[in-house]
């Protein structure tokens, strides 16, 4: 009989063992995940995640492994993009999970060894989560090459739908991502040395992307930070809208994260 139940007992725990990490989430009481493919990143990978509740998405985020922050590129080597500023910056495109219910279309994670302008504020060694709320064929077409490239750039969005604090960044017009738009208040700007801040994007008039920028160091140093992310009047179409990110180290998934969260429906 004792033998039997240790048999018994032995194989629940293998097929317990055996369960997706999904259906573990939702037996432990957790919210589910979903995932993208991973793409290469340094000696380590990234990948996209969304958490959902039902069927409500709350946070959308990038997942770097532990080993990622190791051997990433350096100035001008195989793969980089030149800034206008003279600075390197490597672009990683990273697939959405099949089932997305969130309004973000395209990701991309962007490695900048050297950091970018302006010149005293983000020239240091830090990276960029874009999180797009258009598709990659419309995000290819910001190219300087477009007769309506410096119109579209110009274009912008009405001022209720800019969130609240944020103001047009001069010369920031980036081929391949469109323009940003800055909080003044933020720490960076007000004699505080850059470790992470939130920016917006905006082409042909509408607000594009939503951006969480990291210093490598501030990952390194495993943080658990959440941060509120300033609203706008009016939503220039129904979807789900970000309150908040944040910034972990995920010890037992042995990953940093990057995410935008507190997903409410407008």
């Amino acid at each position: 009989m004792g033998e039997r139940n240790q048999r018994t007992t032995r194989s629940h725990s293998a097929r317990w063992l055996a369960l997706p990490m999904l259906t573990v989430a939702l037996l432990e009481g957790g919210s589910p995940e979903t995932y993208g493919d991973p793409v290469k990143l340094g000696n380590g990978t990234a990948r996209t995640f969304i958490v959902t509740e039902g069927d409500r998405p709350t946070e959308i985020g990038i997942a770097l492994t532990e080993t990622a922050l190791t051997g990433l590129p350096g100035h001008n080597e195989v793969g980089a993009f030149q800034m206008p500023d003279g600075h390197s910056m490597y672009e990683y495109v990273l697939p959405l999970p099949v089932e997305n219910p969130t309004p973000f279309k395209h990701v991309v994670l962007n490695w900048n060894p050297g950091g970018h302008e302006p010149k005293g504020v983000y020239n240091t060694p830090h990276f960029d989560f874009h999180f797009y709320t258009i598709d990659a064929a419309l995000r290819s077409t910001i190219d300087p090459r477009d007769s309506t490239f410096m119109r579209k750039a110009e274009l912008k969005p009405a001022a209720e739908f800019i969130p609240e604090g944020y103001a047009y960044a001069e010369g920031t017009l980036v081929p391949g991502m469109g323009v940003h738009w800055i909080d003044p208040k933020s720490p960076e700007f007000n004699g505080i040395p850059f470790t992470r801040t939130f920016i917006f994007g905006a082409w042909d008039g509408k607000l594009t992307f939503a951006e969480p920028m990291v210093t490598k160091a501030y990952l390194e140093s495993k943080p658990d930070s959440t941060f509120p992310v300033p609203r706008a009047k009016t939503y220039d179409g129904p979807g789900y809208h970000p309150t908040n990110y944040r910034v972990r180290w995920d010890g037992d998934r042995r990953e940093y994260r990057v995410s935008i969260g507190g997903l409410e429906r407008h």
